[in-house]
């Protein structure tokens, strides 16, 4: 959500920027709207105004002994005309808050300029993919091999992008979990939580999911609830219409859950494979910071993020978004693509956000700052990583030519064992 002030007073230079971002922002209606509520307040101020002056004289006509009949009757019809505006104002801040709503957020100075996502900015690599002896298989094919995914199976308990992780596939999946929630509560200082996975609208709306992306949730026909898309929901959520302790900023919280998304606006895309399902596991990363920190704290959760994939060997490499491939919610994100083999490609493994004020605004999060006021906190939000696919490139990267895929030593006292073997379900 934006500060209707700043929003006004810099109406031409917004509407520029988010033009980057590829939205059109609707001038002419946000100015009706503006007009036709200014017009209201400034009429109902008079209004009371004059009222106020009417009842006093009232007040002297009464002591005068004089008949007020006409008076009074003047001052319920401005009465009458008060409520029809005050009633007409909230309408008017309904209207207003539906069309906020629905912009986005701006993006930062700093934030690359581009149409499509071949805009992007590599800012580095780490590592450098594994030149084969043999050649490298995908994962769709390497974990039905090994016996340790099934995708047929997951589609005649549930439909398309599914999955089921079988034996070493589910305990992989299992020591990931408990190994990125141990590095990054021991080294990097977050405060695990285990959120619901379901929340209500207000919190969808807070975070900046609803109402435009309704269709992308799983939502609860006969309740307000819907299935989290990520961790990011609850856990931002977790201080909605509060005022924060100050002097517990920056604030970092990771959580593990299992995330839901209809995958509505991507039909086509990575249909092979568990790159894009409906359900998925995924460890997030949230932030609350003073709005003078957030981006170096941006930097901070990026590096977090990257770590993870350093410490199980997996190449990778940072890019910066342009203003067009810019989520919904975001000032400025950083992907991290991990690279796949089997795919001969980097693909995303983790977004690392900074929503600014935006999110904090729509969900009213703020703190006192240093004059006493109150302020709104800066969000931040970043997968450290998505469970599936660490899992994937894990198979992709460390397979070998007898048909096992060898565990990063690292993860290995979590998984048990040096290796993956073929077996059978």
């Amino acid at each position: 959500m934006h500060d209707l002030n700043f929003f006004r007073n810099n109406l031409d230079q917004i509407a520029e920027r988010l033009a980057t971002k590829g939205f059109q922002l609707d001038i002419g209606v946000f100015r009706a709207l503006d007009s036709q509520r200014r017009q209201a307040v400034t009429e109902s101020e008079q209004l009371k105004a004059e009222r106020n002056s009417a009842t006093a004289e009232i007040g002297k006509l009464r002591k005068q002994g004089q008949d007020t009949a006409e008076q009074q009757t003047r001052v319920r019809a401005i009465g009458e005309r008060i409520s029809a505006l005050d009633e007409d104002v909230r309408k008017l801040d309904d209207e207003f808050k539906d069309f906020l709503g629905r912009v986005p957020n701006v993006p930062h100075e700093s934030v690359p300029l581009g149409r499509t996502e071949a805009d992007n900015v590599e800012i580095h690599r780490w590592g450098s993919p594994r030149e084969f002896s043999f050649p490298p298989k995908a994962h769709w094919d390497l974990g039905p091999e090994l016996g340790i995914l099934d995708m047929e199976r997951a589609a005649k308990i549930a439909g398309a992008r599914f999955a089921v992780y079988v034996g070493q596939g589910a305990k992989l999946e299992r020591a990931l979990a408990n190994f990125m929630l141990d590095v990054h509560t021991y080294d990097h200082g977050y405060r695990e939580v285990l959120p619901p996975f379901m929340v209500n609208s207000a919190s969808l709306y807070g975070t900046g999911q609803l109402p435009k992306f309704a269709d992308d949730q799983f939502r609860c026909e006969g309740h307000d609830l819907w299935l989290i898309p990520t961790a990011e929901v609850p856990v931002t959520n977790l201080f909605r219409d509060e005022i924060m302790n100050a002097d517990s900023l920056p604030l970092s919280l990771c959580a593990y859950t299992a995330c839901f998304r209809s995958e509505a606006g991507s039909y086509g895309r990575d249909v092979r494979g568990i790159i894009r399902q409906h359900q998925f596991q995924k460890v997030e990363l949230v932030k609350f910071t003073r709005p003078e920190q957030s981006y170096s704290e941006l930097e901070k959760l990026t590096r977090h993020a990257e770590v993870i994939l350093e410490k199980l060997e997996l190449p990778y490499r940072r890019v910066a978004l342009c203003t067009s491939d810019l989520g919904f919610s975001s000032a400025k994100t950083y992907d991290l693509e991990v690279w796949l083999p089997g795919q001969n490609a980097y693909k995303e493994i983790s977004s690392c956000s900074n929503f600014e004020a935006f999110q904090a605004r729509r969900a009213q999060i703020r703190f006192k700052n240093e004059k006493n006021k109150s302020d709104f906190v800066h969000t931040l939000n970043g997968s450290g990583l998505a469970i599936g696919r660490t899992w994937l490139a894990i198979l992709e990267n460390h397979q070998q030519q007898d048909g096992c895929v060898l565990i990063p030593k690292a993860l290995q006292p979590y998984f048990g064992s040096d290796r993956i073997k073929p077996e059978r379900l």
